[in-house]
């Protein structure tokens, strides 16, 4: 059985990250500084980057090759974010309310059974 990572598992040190998103490690060593990425650090304080900061590198190079600087790439990534939150969060409060409707159905079968079988 094959088991699916996590993606937001750290993996890549940084000379791979560069490669797999064709950038110099110092570019993102600079997303880094501005605070568009944060890999995680092993012990020794070496980048360790996951598939999710690989998308997010690819995120800013898509807003930049369109015209982007970084502080709207940073703007937009934000306001990303905050969506995708809102959409869980509204994922959620649905699911719960489809929870509690199927509880109101079930207490209203029973009801009707019950007044059914006076």
């Amino acid at each position: 059985m094959h088991m699916r990572r996590d993606s937001s598992e750290p993996l890549y040190v940084i000379s791979v990250a560069a490669k797999l998103v064709e950038m110099h490690p110092q570019t993102l060593r600079m997303y880094e500084r501005l605070g568009l990425v944060n890999p995680a650090r092993t012990e020794n304080n070496i980048r360790l980057y996951s598939d999710e900061d690989i998308e997010r590198f690819q995120q800013i190079q898509r807003l930049t090759s369109v015209g982007l600087n970084l502080a709207g790439v940073e703007m937009v990534l934000d306001l990303m974010e905050r969506m995708e939150r809102m959409r869980r969060e509204l994922e959620e409060e649905i699911s719960e309310r489809e929870k509690e409707m199927e509880r109101e159905i079930q207490r209203l079968r029973r009801q009707v059974s019950a007044a059914a079988g006076d």
